[in-house]
């Protein structure tokens, strides 16, 4: 299944959930895109201890989704 999430909100919780739940569907063996629109283009400013944005973000293109912006 093709699924596409859109997000366009800079929220570190917000970025780092859209990552995580990609990455559920990627290991679901469905093909994602993410679409990074507005200030969520600077999800990695929102990275940190608590929401390692970086580190979903990385799983996220290695597992061979799509993150466009």
């Amino acid at each position: 299944m093709n699924n596409m999430i859109i997000v366009s909100q800079a929220e570190p919780e917000v970025l780092w959930n859209a990552f995580r739940f990609a990455n559920l569907m990627l290991n679901n063996d469905d093909d994602v895109s993410i679409f990074l629109n507005g200030p969520a283009v600077r999800y990695l400013e929102g990275d940190s201890t608590t929401f390692p944005i970086k580190e979903q973000a990385n799983i996220f293109t290695l597992s061979e989704g799509e993150l466009l912006a």
